[in-house]
């Protein structure tokens, strides 16, 4: 693990977050790696655990409105059930610039929580199978462990069913 100065390897408003919360003790878990952990597969392959052990933070637009999903690194956010579970009439992917602008951060970087706006956040419950779950500190080379159930509770998430099922 390396740091950056000033002793974390988490991005200033992540950090920032966590002293927020009360996470203070999970700023000194952050493990920053050389090479990009911006997709679930890169970071799964750094961190040396399953792909569904990856939180992955996902900006959608729902009818418009920023929302965030959390999905494991291994399953795929079914939009019409995201729109089902939300009441809205059409959701698709946030773009790039929409995801910096509400989070803060940017695509491969954003965590679970810290973002500088608030949005809804829906957790799918695909993420509690897991001990702990590794997500991203606010850039694409930080991530940190934590239990999915603590995740979901800073991020104020609902626990909804939203990934694809399989065919």
């Amino acid at each position: 693990m390396t740091t950056t100065e000033g002793g974390t390897a988490a991005h200033p408003r992540f950090a920032e977050a966590l002293r927020t919360l009360g996470l203070d003790d999970l700023a000194g878990r952050i493990r920053r790696f050389p090479d990009s952990t911006r997709t679930a597969a890169e970071a799964a392959a750094a961190i040396g655990c399953e792909l569904s052990q990856i939180c992955k933070s996902l900006i959608f637009a729902a009818d418009g409105v920023p929302v965030l999903v959390l999905m494991d690194g291994a399953s795929r956010v079914d939009v019409d059930r995201v729109r089902e579970e939300l009441g809205a009439g059409k959701v698709t992917r946030a773009e790039a610039d929409v995801v910096r602008e509400t989070t803060g951060y940017a695509i491969g970087g954003v965590p679970p929580f810290g973002h500088r706006s608030r949005t809804r956040v829906l957790a799918d419950r695909s993420l509690l199978a897991h001990d702990t779950v590794w997500a991203a500190a606010g850039t694409p080379y930080a991530v940190f462990p934590m239990a999915p159930g603590d995740l979901v509770d800073a991020a104020g998430a609902t626990l909804v069913d939203v990934r694809e099922r399989s065919a």
